[in-house]
């Protein structure tokens, strides 16, 4: 029988069986390997579950599902009908999405739907497809409603996930379309106050996801413009959380720029905009993006004073109020963004102990994230005076390369190389130089 709304989800437990969440997690990652199917599951989310937080899965979490347990219906599992998760509760589920009330905004869901989200294969080709919208935007319904929100929503959650497995440079100009389809939606407006309000989320947060895309891969001043967006929609609709991703976002962007001063002040404001959603590892990463800052402005008083504000509030532990697009910011991640730091302020020896702890803890499933933490380490390395490791790192990256795609990663490769230069005649250095030119 399906599980009550906020009542465990027992069947799910019992199916689990001996294995823990993570080594359950691990087995539904293969099984949608499988399948061709690309999920983000961790313990976390088998917790969410198990605890009837998450009271009917996505259709991606479906499909995984039902291969792992071939015979069964979601109600064997545990979970409730689709059509019962609705409301508030609904919503704020990440990973569940509203059904329509009417035949034909089904129809219009499921349009909608296969247009942001076809496909789901594990190869980057048939990935980028997968974000391909309608490129005839009259056949867009004329009001929008749940079906069109949750599918702006299912769009920036697939591109975070795809962006985790391969890195953004095949992405980016397919992400572009379901952006330029979300604002259309919202320009047509909305049959409901609260629908609309959904709209401006989504669309303001896929607007942040396409510029991180565009950042990612080196074009700034897109990302520049995809982040300034999503700060004037998330003003508009007065959505602190979207205003606070997006000043984050900013704040990076500006690092990475060389605009240290402007990445300060974006940080600020950031946590200006955060202060009042009470979710400490939010403030934690606006304090990691305002030491970043300084680090570039080479004020070392100040990054030390916003590193220890970065660990006393991640230190506070995780909170329902931590928004949904803070899943990549764990221990792994406060580790590489303290060694950039470090590595700013010159002290590379001290950045290569935070940046090898980061792609040590950091979750294989993230290739993305090992590929860019180990770049750093490789550099932090090389400059540190240990040529044969900074070899060792950056010819790991080489091997990851073969499937992640991000401008960022290759580089910053490319400045570990001409650091490593002057040691070609050491056989590690040497053979990686080959590898990496």
């Amino acid at each position: 029988m399906a599980a009550s709304p906020h009542s465990p989800n027992s069947t799910f437990r019992r199916l689990r069986g001996q294995h823990s969440p993570a080594e359950f997690a691990a087995l539904v990652r293969r099984a949608a390997k499988e399948i061709g199917e690309t999920v983000s599951c961790d313990a976390r989310y088998i917790g969410r579950v198990e605890s009837g937080e998450i009271r009917c899965p996505n259709y991606a979490y479906e499909r995984v599902f039902l291969h792992m347990f071939p015979g069964r219906a979601l109600a064997d599992l545990g979970f409730s009908p689709r059509e019962s998760v609705r409301g508030r509760s609904a919503q704020r589920d990440p990973l569940s999405v509203p059904v329509p009330r009417s035949p034909s905004s089904a129809k219009e869901s499921d349009v909608l739907r296969r247009a942001f989200m076809a496909g789901g294969s594990a190869t980057v080709a048939a990935a980028t497809l997968s974000l391909t919208l309608l490129g005839d935007t009259r056949r867009l319904p004329s009001r929008a409603g749940e079906s069109e929100a949750a599918a702006v929503e299912d769009a920036v959650r697939q591109i975070r996930l795809l962006d985790d497995r391969h890195g953004a440079d095949t992405l980016y100009r397919r992400a572009a379309e379901p952006l330029r389809t979300a604002y259309a939606l919202l320009d047509a407006g909305a049959t409901r106050q609260s629908t609309e309000d959904r709209l401006h989320s989504g669309a303001g947060e896929l607007a942040v996801s396409v510029g991180w895309l565009a950042h990612d891969s080196g074009r700034f001043d897109d990302a520049r413009s995809h982040y300034a967006e999503a700060l004037a929609t998330a003003r508009v609709a007065r959505d602190a959380g979207l205003e606070a991703h997006a000043f984050s976002n900013m704040a990076f962007l500006a690092r990475d720029c060389g605009r240290s001063r402007e990445a300060v002040r974006a940080a600020q404001a950031g946590r200006r905009a955060a202060r009042s959603l009470g979710s400490p590892r939010l403030l934690s990463l606006l304090a990691l993006r305002e030491a970043g800052g300084w680090a570039g402005l080479a004020d070392r008083k100040a990054c030390e004073e916003a590193l220890a504000r970065a660990h006393t509030e991640f230190s506070r532990g995780e909170s329902d109020a931590d928004p949904e697009w803070m899943s990549f910011f764990g221990q792994a991640e406060l580790e590489s963004l303290e060694a950039r730091c470090w590595s700013a302020l010159g002290e590379h020896a001290r950045a290569a102990r935070h940046a090898r702890r980061a792609a040590d803890l950091q979750d294989p499933h993230f290739a993305r994230n090992v590929a860019l933490y180990t770049a750093e380490l490789a550099g932090d390395l090389a400059r540190a005076g240990a040529p044969d490791e900074a070899a060792w790192a950056g010819g790991r990256v080489l091997d990851l390369l073969a499937e992640v795609q991000s401008t960022r990663v290759r580089s910053m490769l490319s400045e570990t190389a001409g650091a490593l230069v002057p040691h070609q005649r050491s056989p590690r250095v040497g053979a990686f130089l080959a590898r990496a030119t």
